[in-house]
């Protein structure tokens, strides 16, 4: 298994990172690496990041502008410590409610905690529940949001046609994830940075390198920006496009259900 890039006819769902896997074992294997990295989510993404994913979530919420009124519902999926929907709540002056879906308890049991911390539980909803198979009625979210979560959807264009049926007519779907890097340099960079360095840190924070090592390589598996967006497209949604972060190390994929 090599990291080229599986394009917009699939191939993510068999691609473990670089490993292949038979088909239906990619979840499982998934799962383990977010309950061991559960409690250390934050720290590792500031290390895949270099703690740029910050400033990339505030530009997606800003994306978004969720309006300020208690009937606006959001869906954040693959968000289980709550990192999205939290942003999403407070700039609705905590008026919005968000629903926020993850198919790893130890994920949610991270967000539930901070919610009650923060006083965000009267405007959140935790829902254990796969992407591929949402919970959830037809037309029922006026906004989708997933930030680094559906490069690890084994069956990423289910997901995206779950999304479809349950946002409303007029809804937004918002997709932050990791991408293609298109400045010559920078990808030779964030390369060497990517195989050489995160590893190692996530040894260091987590005493284990491995869920590290399947999250580089599951980054380079994923489909580049252009793939991604005809893969929405395909789903159904309109007017999709895409925003690139610091040079397509992430991007911000919008659509529409019209």
């Amino acid at each position: 298994m090599t990291g080229e890039r599986t394009s917009a006819d699939g191939g993510m769902e068999t691609s473990y990172g670089f490993r292949q896997v038979g088909q239906g074992e990619k979840q499982a294997l998934v799962n383990d690496v977010f309950h061991k990295v559960a409690k250390r989510y934050d720290i590792m993404n500031d290390v895949m990041s270099m703690g740029l994913h910050r400033a990339w979530k505030d530009a997606m919420i800003s994306a978004l502008n969720p309006r300020r009124s208690e009937d606006y519902k959001v869906l954040d999926v693959a968000g289980g410590t709550g990192d999205i929907a939290f942003r999403i709540v407070e700039a609705s002056d905590r008026k919005a409610h968000a629903t926020v879906l993850d198919i790893n308890g130890s994920m949610l049991a991270v967000g539930a905690e901070r919610a009650e911390k923060k006083g965000l539980t009267p405007n959140l909803t935790f829902v254990e529940a796969n992407a591929e198979e949402l919970p959830f009625e037809a037309n029922t979210f006026d906004a989708y949001t997933i930030a680094f979560g559906i490069r690890n959807v084994p069956r990423i264009d289910v997901a995206l046609s779950e999304a479809y049926r349950v946002l409303k007519r007029g809804g937004r779907l918002l997709v932050l994830e990791f991408s293609e890097v298109d400045m010559p340099l920078l990808d030779k960079v964030y390369d060497s940075w990517s195989f050489n360095a995160i590893p190692k840190f996530g040894r260091m924070v987590t005493g284990d390198a491995e869920p590290y090592q399947y999250l580089v390589e599951s980054i380079r598996k994923f489909p580049n920006q252009r793939d991604f967006a005809a893969m929405i497209a395909r789903a159904g949604f309109s007017r999709v496009n895409f925003t690139n972060y610091t040079g397509g190390i992430a991007a911000l994929h919008s659509a529409w259900k019209i």
